[in-house]
């Protein structure tokens, strides 16, 4: 039997799973169908607006902070909205996508704050997707539990981290959900599903419906998005300024206008966050084809590098210029068996944070419940008994367009330890993907997309401008390939090597490898009768 949901022509093209129902509601599609009719268009002419801007900086126009947006940056008065419930304190984030157990872990690992991923953690399986919302849902409830298959329980504890949420980027389609024939904007689903089942709930709870934006790569995307916030809130009854959004600044183009995002969303941010990966995949995807934009390896790529230094230090002031949040960026080390390895990965996740505490970051970001208590530690010892450092205005912070883009001052050959390690880890996780996992521990790391995306984005440059051999590339993933099968004789390699193929070794560098991955191998429809 198959499901066929239709409101406002919204139907679900997918066989019905478990408890499903309670979130796919005829009320819940309706509202789904609502945000379709408003923003759909809009989501589109952004897109196209994104392929104008890629050419015109590929044609040679500069990138700088905007004349025309120039009295938004000079006028002294304007501010965001103050801190909502369950968001003052934001010293600790863990990130992670909301299954069950990540779900149950996250909310009792003492941070401050679960950022619920639906985007880079997350393969977007129908059922990762559906199931994600159930289990935010049972959480707020707090109805949720997890047992292992060895009978160890999880459970809610008291002291939970607040949620904040992060849908799918403008990018993505939902081809499980169709209106008038075509699919419906992903962010639209996560977004709205979340938030029509959970706000009020969340409010009643003392908290709010919190988001993080992916993504963005300009102020008018974030206009959209404030406008998505104002209409919600009307269709259900709740007070416009109620939703708080973190944006997260991942593009290089975004990088130049931070403070007219916090203004598009003024009446509804809660700050910006320094999104590593992404921020470097976005400079080799919008500077790819030049020469003076060659990023080196990868673990050579630091957050002391003059380029990474002037993006963080520029968000923080103007973050802070402001009234809003500044986040730091992921430490991704996993817990090692090896207690060497253990102490060496600790200290250099203490030193990262002791870098974003001493520069003024609010808070920052751990991949993994036992990262918790460094990062911690490492924020108590400078907010000193204060929720965040709102009042450090870094007004000594005077960052130009040439800092941004001064990649050339760390610029390196690859090594061939590097062009190995990029392959080994697009190879794996690409192949996690496809399983339907989002969120792979590689090599000591959590790894999500971004870090995907930073891999072979660098692939595809090295080929480009020929600072490796494709032979020789072609000879190591025969190898990795190999490897992989004799690790997991089941894995799907031959998907994954395509994959990998499409994604980093052609002409062109795909924008990202999720969409067309994702319709290749994740849609999952079920016949769907009238």
């Amino acid at each position: 039997m198959t499901t066929t949901a239709t409101t406002h022509q919204v139907r679900v093209l997918a066989a019905p799973g478990d408890r499903h129902d309670e979130i796919l509601t005829p009320e819940a599609l309706d509202f789904i169908g609502r945000l379709d009719a408003a923003f759909a268009h809009r989501r589109a002419d952004i897109l196209k607006e994104r392929l104008r801007r890629k050419d015109r900086l590929i044609s040679g126009s500069p990138l700088d902070f905007s004349i025309a947006t120039a009295a938004v940056r000079a006028d002294p008065h304007w501010r965001v909205a103050p801190p909502a419930p369950g968001l003052e304190d934001r010293r600790v984030e863990i990130t992670g996508p909301p299954d069950r157990r990540m779900t149950v872990n996250a909310l009792n690992s003492g941070a401050k704050v679960w950022m619920a991923d639906f985007e880079d953690a997350t393969a977007p399986t129908w059922n990762n997707v559906i199931g994600g919302q159930l289990n935010l849902l049972d959480a707020i409830e707090r109805r949720i539990d997890f047992t292992t298959l060895e009978g160890k329980e999880y459970r809610l504890g008291e002291d939970l981290a607040t949620i904040v949420v992060r849908p799918r980027g403008w990018h993505l389609l939902e081809e499980h959900l169709e209106i008038d024939g075509r699919p419906v904007p992903a962010s639209l689903v996560d977004f709205g599903l979340y938030f029509f089942h959970c706000a009020q709930r969340q409010i009643d709870a003392g908290h709010g419906p919190y988001f993080y934006l992916p993504k963005l790569e300009n102020a008018g995307e974030a206009r959209l998005w404030n406008d998505v916030f104002v209409l919600a809130q009307e269709l259900l009854g709740i007070p416009r300024g109620t939703i708080r959004a973190t944006v997260l600044i991942e593009t290089i183009t975004a990088a130049f206008e931070m403070e007219e995002i916090l203004h598009a969303l003024r009446e509804h941010s809660a700050g910006l966050n320094a999104g590593r990966w992404d921020y470097l995949f976005s400079i080799i995807k919008t500077f790819g084809h030049r020469t003076d934009f060659q990023l080196p390896d990868r673990a050579q790529i630091t957050m002391t590098a003059p380029f990474m230094r002037a993006y963080t230090e520029l968000l923080v002031r103007t973050c802070h210029k402001r009234g809003a949040h500044a986040i730091g960026g992921m430490a991704a080390h996993v817990p090692a068996k090896d207690p060497d390895a253990n102490t060496a990965a600790l200290a250099k996740v203490r030193l990262d944070k002791e870098r974003e505490a001493e520069d003024g970051f609010d808070g920052s970001w751990v991949a993994h419940p036992a990262l918790v208590p460094v990062c911690r530690e490492v924020f108590d010892a400078v907010l000193d008994g204060r929720p965040h450092q709102l009042d450090r205005s870094r007004e000594d912070v005077h960052v130009r367009a040439a800092d941004l883009l001064s990649v050339r001052r760390i610029s390196a050959p690859p090594t061939a330890a590097g062009v190995r390690a990029n392959l080994a880890v697009s190879l794996r996780y690409f192949e996690a993907w496809l399983r339907g996992q989002g969120a792979v521990a590689l090599y000591g790391l959590m790894e999500d997309a971004a870090t995907a995306e930073i891999a072979r984005g660098q692939l595809w440059q090295w080929l480009r401008h020929r600072r490796i051999d494709r032979d020789d590339l072609l000879a190591v993933l025969e190898e990795e390939c190999d490897a992989l099968t004799a690790e997991r004789p089941y894995a799907l390699v031959p998907e994954a090597r395509a994959v990998l193929e499409r994604a980093a070794l052609g002409r062109d560098l795909p924008a990202f490898f999720t969409p067309d991955t994702y319709s290749r191998h994740l849609v999952r429809r079920a016949e769907v009768r009238s």
